[in-house]
């Protein structure tokens, strides 16, 4: 192909063509230029070019201020209309230092410096002025000869409009951000309860100024008889919305637990509900109970990461399976596990705002948090600082965290002789009334309890084994507790109807015995035991 030919037909070559004349030209193709209309040919020829036009007065019509400055004291040149406009006429001429004062509220000066050095464009965004106006500004190095040590060219476009939008769009986040700080710590407890047996802290931290807000809760139930339900969770989303469906479940789950149910029951309840309250939003979840009686921690968990526990020896364990789907899946039965918590131990429940990062695998970050538990000692709230400091949580932490820290302490000395167990295995029908009040008395006075409190206790002790042996089933057994703070007697059967109180009427010769332990103890409760039966309970605070 004749490429010189078909250049002919580019546009911009007829007309040099013409201009350079016949002499030397490439000869046209047949009849290309014949069949050519007169007035097209002489439109091409007229075609302007950027040489045909002042740059001053394009420049001096631009909207952008333009500023042209030349040498290292950067001594003014040229500044055009818009310039001037917007900050006044500028002497020619002039250093920028002495007759700009927009340019060190701006910060310029140096920016021009650097342009000079390097010979490259150099932008600064958004920057704001005295009088509240805005400004991008971009310099742009000017190579003349005419200019002694080079020249820059400064261009800045007013975007006040566009900065003060975009502030009232931090303003309104920011508004927005602490509106759900505050809903969520709002519904977050207030004062922890601390049970007789644990000692226990909480702490949350929401994410830093550009994370929203999530749904992380924890909470610390007391269910009577000194055993303690502990709670943590995360309402995955962001905002108002999750810390309101976080506040749902968590006053679910108090009521809940008020039934005394078995963990797995809990979250199986809970998994319904969270369904109901919004399907879009999917939540975790660990429920456990601590019973001092038995020391360990028995759980369920929905799709929450594992609890972790300190044995006195620094050696850590993690809480195996069960592990279900997150609340809110539905269609799976939750199962409860164990895991010990003897005395000296300490147990952390935690949300994946403490162990998660990204591009890390979530069980490296679980691994880093049980070498920074190992070594972490002192009371539960030091513990939680120590955690957190290891793990990297600031302020500025993209994600929301909550840390609950549960103690069993290893009590020695005075301490110890505050916390005593007795137990009677209730056995040979009827005769066993007689035998368990004669073991209560004798307990209670070697506990060196005053004589009232005393002959409160052989009488709560009295009905409820009458209670349990009227309408329970063997095996049974009377179980008296005291802590520093209360004394606890309970019975245990092996039948599963859970007795409620009635009123008698007054020629009734039964249903009197849950009245009277209402009556005189300071809270009594009943619930249903695993394998099968139930246990009945009652307490009585102690004297200061």
């Amino acid at each position: 192909m004749n490429f010189t030919r078909w250049s002919a037909r580019l546009p911009g070559t007829q007309r040099r063509t013409a201009a350079r004349g016949t002499e030397g030209s490439v000869p046209a193709a047949r009849g290309e230029y014949e069949q050519q209309p007169e007035h097209l040919a002489d439109e091409a020829a007229e075609v302007p070019t950027l040489e045909d036009f002042s740059v001053r007065e394009i420049i001096g019509r631009l909207p952008g201020l333009v500023a042209l400055v030349h040498g290292p004291e950067h001594r003014i040149a040229y500044v055009n209309d818009a310039y001037a406009a917007a900050f006044g006429p500028r002497l020619a001429g002039a250093t920028v230092a002495d007759a700009c004062p927009e340019a060190e509220e701006l910060g310029l000066l140096p920016l021009m410096d650097q342009v000079l050095r390097s010979g490259k464009p150099r932008t600064v965004k958004s920057r704001k002025t005295q009088d509240g106006g805005s400004y991008t500004v971009t310099c742009l190095p000017v190579d003349s000869a005419r200019f002694e040590g080079g020249g820059v060219l400064v261009h800045a476009a007013d975007v006040t409009d566009h900065a003060e939008a975009a502030e009232r769009l931090r303003a309104s986040e920011r508004r927005h951000r602490e509106t759900a700080v505050t809903l969520q710590r709002s519904l977050l407890p207030q004062e922890l309860e601390q049970p007789d047996d644990l000692r226990i802290a909480a702490t949350y931290q929401p994410g830093g100024t550009d994370a929203a807000v999530g749904g992380d809760w924890y909470d610390v139930i007391t269910l009577g008889a000194g055993r303690t339900a502990l709670v943590i969770g995360d309402v995955m989303g962001r905002g108002v919305r999750a810390a309101a469906v976080m506040g749902q479940l968590r006053t679910a789950v108090r009521a809940y637990a008020r039934l005394d149910l078995p963990p797995h029951e809990v979250l199986q309840l809970l998994d319904g509900l969270a369904a109901e309250i919004d399907a879009s939003q999917i939540a975790t979840c660990v429920y456990a109970v601590h019973d001092p009686n038995e020391g360990k921690l028995v759980y369920a968990s929905a799709g929450h990461l594992p609890i972790l526990v300190r044995d006195e020896d620094g050696s850590v364990r993690s809480a195996e399976d069960p592990t279900g789907p997150p609340l809110g899946t539905g269609g799976w039965l939750h199962t409860s596990g164990s895991i010990a918590l003897p005395p000296g131990s300490t147990a952390v429940l935690y949300t994946d705002g403490l162990v998660e990062r990204r591009r890390e695998d979530i069980d490296e970050g679980v691994a880093a948090l049980e070498r920074a538990l190992s070594g972490a000692v002192g009371t539960p709230q030091v513990v939680c600082d120590r955690l957190l400091r290891s793990l990297g949580v600031t302020a500025e932490h993209d994600d929301d965290v909550a840390v609950l820290v549960v103690q069993h302490p290893s009590r020695k000395g005075a301490d110890a002789e505050l916390f005593h167990n007795a137990a009677l295995e209730l056995l040979g029908g009827v005769e066993a009334a007689p035998r368990a009040r004669a073991f209560a008395s004798g307990v209670l006075s070697s506990w060196r309890f005053p004589v009232e409190l005393r002959d409160l206790g052989v009488l709560a002790t009295s009905e409820l084994v009458a209670n349990s042996l009227k309408h329970g089933t063997p095996p049974m057994r009377l179980r008296l507790r005291r802590t520093d703070r209360r004394l606890i007697i309970e019975v245990t059967d092996g039948d599963d109807h859970l007795p409620r109180r009635r009123r008698a009427e007054t020629e009734d010769e039964a249903g009197r015995g849950i009245s009277i332990i209402a009556t005189i103890a300071s809270s009594w409760g009943s619930r249903r035991t695993p394998g099968g039966g139930k246990a009945v309970w009652c307490e009585f605070a102690l004297p200061d």
